[in-house]
């Protein structure tokens, strides 16, 4: 992965704050604050693995049908395609397979906190691998945020019924699943993902994350399981054509703008987002360390997102 030029690095007036910026990322983020609820349900009778294949699935389905309607070019060279697949199993297999276990250990939104920590990785392998640089009011506005993590975390471990063993291993499978999708984040936004059409290249990626899900799936659990109930069906279709083909390229549209330490402020929202949605359909009552965080992390994000970028 090489470095690459960004405008957004310039020291002019940050492109994060411009709506053709601000209007995606509040999209993704509101969907994928949605998410974590309809996971949970996903994982009651359907082993995990299988329900990532049904989600990929649709989700490559809908993502070639947009492909062709857009006439992206299918024709990959080698180095295309391997790009594509390295993103499939990173994305689409490793990441989700992690998350989905991790929550048949501990709460959704104990894993959703957790995963606020992908802003660390990104920021850490943007510098690594694409030469960017975090800006004083970028740090500051990271440190505040993670700082309304940590009371976020607090809050949700002490109200996990689980125990320690068990919250231990999903913050384990919580953390693989960072790692992963953090490295696909920031392939992303290399050289090399801007030289292919993202609608076909996600395409292929999906189908071979959902090919190696399956393939995960029968060698862990056995055959094929489906769950014939409306809430799981319409589950596996909110989370494939919502979450997966709408998301994912609004997503990698807007890291590759603004970079992957600032794009990773999605995941940093998004527990914030779940804890509404909890209250609203769960009955989810805030504490004041919920509070307290959800205010930390909402005045994080504004801080990062207003921070112009600094020269190389």
């Amino acid at each position: 992965m090489s470095a690459t030029p960004n405008s957004d690095f310039a020291g002019t007036a940050p492109q994060s704050t411009r709506a053709s910026i601000l209007i995606p990322f509040a999209i993704v983020t509101l969907i994928w604050g949605s998410t974590w609820i309809v996971i949970r349900d996903q994982i009651s009778v359907v082993p995990p693995s299988w329900s990532v294949t049904y989600r990929f699935l649709v989700a490559a389905v809908a993502m070639g049908i947009w492909a062709l309607i857009r006439r992206d070019s299918f024709r990959f060279d080698g180095r295309g395609l391997a790009f594509a697949t390295a993103l499939g199993v990173l994305q689409f297999s490793l990441n989700f397979n992690f998350v989905y276990r991790a929550e048949g250990f501990i709460t959704s939104g104990l894993v959703a906190v957790t995963f606020a920590m992908l802003l660390v990785p990104n920021a850490v392998l943007a510098r690594l691998f694409l030469g960017q640089k975090m800006g004083r009011q970028l740090v500051l506005g990271s440190a505040v945020a993670m700082a309304g993590i940590a009371l976020l975390f607090l809050h949700e471990a002490r109200s996990d019924p689980q125990g320690p063993t068990a919250s231990l291993v999903g913050i384990g499978w919580t953390l693989a699943a960072i790692l992963s999708a953090s490295t696909a984040n920031v392939m992303q936004a290399s050289a090399t993902a801007k030289r292919y059409p993202m609608a076909s290249t996600l395409t292929i990626a999906m189908l071979v994350g959902a090919a190696l899900d399956a393939g995960a799936a029968w060698w862990l659990a056995g055959p094929p399981v489906f769950e014939p109930r409306w809430g799981y069906v319409a589950g596996i279709l909110y989370l494939g054509l919502f979450a997966s083909a709408l998301a994912f390229p609004l997503y990698f549209q807007v890291l590759r703008v603004i970079g992957p330490a600032k794009a990773a402020y999605s995941s940093v929202i998004v527990p914030v987002i779940a804890m509404l949605l909890s209250t609203v359909f769960e009955g989810y009552r805030w504490s004041t360390l919920a509070a307290g965080g959800a205010a930390l992390t909402g005045l994080g994000l504004v801080i990062a997102l207003s921070a112009r970028r600094p020269n190389r």
